[in-house]
């Protein structure tokens, strides 16, 4: 059995759920809060085996729900926005025009697919830079501690 990082929030949990359903059901790879070039930062961004960009925002709760206004900005940053959220959710305070994804911490169910909007090119050139970056700097990071510090 795989345990849960002890201090892992819900939102971590969601996540995690969701990163492996991308993963093993539809080839797609995933880093976990990346900031976007906005200063927004995305619980998940995922990409696909063509290129597809993927923005999944974890919601624990109606209160988390609630509170965050910012998703809208991360539309420009994607082809399809998703939501994560457990089964207990209640889903219809959540737009319909987006993806839906039910999760917890060991797997995900793709729910509903949001409606496409190809990004740009460029744009998805220099986030598929900036992930690629983060991601392989997360793990010289974890290969090698010190590697951080010495930038």
């Amino acid at each position: 059995m795989i345990e849960s990082r002890p201090d892992a929030t819900p939102g971590q949990l969601l996540a995690r759920g969701t990163c492996r359903h991308l993963r093993q059901c539809h080839d797609f790879t995933c880093v976990e809060e990346l900031t976007l070039a906005s200063g927004l930062r995305v619980d998940v961004l995922a990409l696909g085996p063509k290129g597809e960009v993927w923005i999944v925002e974890c919601k624990s709760g109606v209160t988390d729900f609630r509170s965050d206004s910012k998703w809208q900005g991360y539309l420009d940053y994607c082809d399809r926005f998703f939501w994560a959220v457990d089964a207990n959710f209640p889903v219809e305070i959540l737009p319909d025009d987006t993806g839906l994804i039910f999760a917890d911490g060991y797997d995900a169910a793709l729910i509903r697919l949001g409606p496409e909007t190809r990004l740009a090119g460029a744009r998805r050139k220099a986030l598929t830079l900036r992930a690629a970056r983060i991601a392989m700097t997360r793990l010289q990071g974890w290969r090698d501690p010190d590697v951080i510090s010495r930038r």
